[in-house]
């Protein structure tokens, strides 16, 4: 097997094989590496709703005999709210980052949680009137954040740029928006995927692991970038792309669910 000082050493330009790389890492040296896992189209198939995606039945119990070999460094980061994140996993209880690190539960339990004014409720609640006509259009209320889903209607892209870009106006500084696959959502300000990353790796039992960090949309730059600055090595999900920071690539999500089923077993 190819080593992991070879992997990294050819990641750029020529972006090798991120399945190589995590079956050598974590089948060698589990004791030298955290692990951090998007969700929806990373450990989940996507689906044409949020709510549509379903959670393979071995899946939870793989994930949580991963993480007790990597002693409970290994941690979800998604742009789910944090109890969506716990309905989808509900037989195991990781440490997880939602809201794409707005919300935070740490190893020992404690929670940060980010809260919605009443203004960004209102919000809400308009964008969901404004869009009630647009067939395909699906308003996912996020609780601090909200997200404008328009993968069943392709041509309202425009309109729900518009419509966004006016409401993160409304929403005022401590909001920004972000990017999806067929998705814009306005979101808190003040986090990221990658300081949340920074974040777990500031405690037991990430502290003083070198992260690996796996993800497949434009929302996981930011975890891919703080993992190669911090030493460790960055996957994305589907073909590589070159605008992207990700190190290695994998084909698909089943590819990935095989692989941490391998690994637990």
């Amino acid at each position: 097997m190819v080593s992991q000082e070879q992997l990294l050493s050819t990641a750029k330009p020529d972006v090798v094989s991120g399945e190589d790389f995590i079956l050598s890492a974590l089948s060698t040296d589990l004791q030298s590496w955290a692990l951090f896992l998007d969700i929806d189209g990373t450990l989940l198939d996507l689906a044409e709703t949020p709510d549509a995606i379903t959670v393979p039945p071995s899946l939870p119990a793989d994930l949580d005999a991963l993480s007790k070999k990597l002693d409970g460094a290994l941690a979800l980061v998604t742009g789910r709210s944090l109890d969506y994140a716990d309905q989808l996993f509900s037989l195991s209880h990781f440490p997880i980052a939602g809201l794409h690190g707005a919300e935070r539960r740490d190893p020992d339990g404690q929670l940060h949680k980010a809260t919605a004014t009443a203004e960004f409720e209102r919000l809400k609640a308009d964008l969901v009137a404004d869009t009630a006509s647009w067939a395909g259009v699906f308003i996912e209320d996020k609780g601090a954040a909200v997200a404008a889903h328009y993968r069943l209607a392709p041509d309202r892209k425009d309109d729900v740029e518009l419509v966004m870009e006016r409401a993160l106006i409304r929403a005022g500084p401590n909001w920004t928006v972000q990017q999806g696959k067929m998705v814009i959502e306005i979101r808190p300000a003040s986090a990221d995927k990658g300081k949340a990353i920074s974040a777990f790796l500031a405690k037991p039992p990430f502290a003083g692991r070198r992260p690996i960090a796996i993800g497949d949309d434009v929302t996981d730059e930011a975890m891919f970038r703080a993992a190669n600055r911090l030493g460790g090595y960055s996957i994305r999900i589907g073909p590589h792309l070159p605008a992207s920071e990700a190190l290695g690539s994998t084909r698909s999500a089943e590819a990935l669910r095989g692989i941490i089923a391998a690994l637990a077993s």
